[in-house]
């Protein structure tokens, strides 16, 4: 058996006017994330990791903010595309981990609900998706509640032959 490990972080910017979503789940609060499309800072994050352990590059090459074509687009069905790229390469997930960094709104009510999302569209098990939230104690721009930030890596599997 082949493994490979990739990593993934993404940042956006709180604002008003726009919904909450991370992990595929909208989470009351007064603002949003800022972004091309939904600004899931989550599932980009595990995006990037997927992507990044078979070296495909990142999501800016697949998905352009330049780009009309997925404006407001649903990160869920972005991540859809990267399960298929892995998917086609002969790879499956063996589990990943992802951390949520915000100050407001507290995401541990929500975690079992975004594992659940997330297992269903990579066809794993809720087990296999670490979801952990943390702030960063008031420091830096996520600190200052001016954005999100998302980690995540990722054990990619592959049987030979």
């Amino acid at each position: 058996m082949s493994i490979r490990i990739g990593n993934g972080y993404d940042i956006h910017r709180l604002g008003p006017g726009r919904p909450l979503i991370l992990g595929g789940v909208t989470i009351p609060h007064t603002l949003g994330l800022v972004g091309h499309s939904d600004a899931d800072v989550l599932t980009h994050a595990i995006m990037d990791a997927l992507l990044g352990a078979l070296s495909l590059g990142d999501i800016g090459l697949y998905f352009p903010p330049t780009d009309d074509q997925w404006k407001g687009a649903d990160s869920l069905e972005l991540l859809d595309q990267v399960h298929q790229m892995v998917q086609a390469k002969g790879w499956s997930i063996g589990n990943l981990d992802t951390v949520v960094v915000a100050e407001q709104p507290k995401l541990k009510p929500h975690i079992a609900k975004m594992q659940t999302r997330l297992a269903e569209r990579l066809a794993i098990a809720p087990d296999q998706v670490g979801i952990k939230a943390t702030t960063n104690e008031k420091l830096g721009p996520t600190g200052r509640e001016e954005g999100i930030a998302a980690y995540a890596v990722v054990l990619l599997m592959q049987l030979k032959n």
